[in-house]
């Protein structure tokens, strides 16, 4: 599954409230958010907020989109000025995307 515009705040930990003897679920809800849901940040192109999902998902769930047209595309420049590696700014970009919906990249 694939959540675009994730709230403010995403906070996959386990709360007081949703334990797994609350829940009846086998692990926590963090857990399942953070192995069965990717997240997308567009119209958040803010760095805390790009930087709270990354360590509440990590890189490998994060993919880069925007709301063309419905949006400014100028804000998605944030991408070339993300706090990560040259490797991980591809897998945001479209690496991750390419995975999650089995899609080859073209070369040209």
């Amino acid at each position: 599954m694939a959540l675009c515009h994730p709230p403010f705040g995403l906070r996959t930990h386990p709360s007081p409230h949703a334990t797994p003897g609350l829940t009846k679920l086998q692990r926590s809800f963090g857990d399942y958010l953070r192995q069965n849901v990717h997240y997308t940040f567009a119209g958040f192109f803010f760095p805390a907020t790009f930087l709270d999902l990354l360590l509440e998902v990590g890189v490998e769930r994060i993919m880069f989109s925007v709301d063309y047209p419905y949006g400014s595309m100028a804000p998605g420049r944030v991408l070339e000025q993300l706090p990560v590696s040259a490797a991980n700014r591809e897998r945001i970009a479209h690496g991750n995307a390419e995975r999650l919906f089995k899609l080859q990249a073209l070369l040209f």
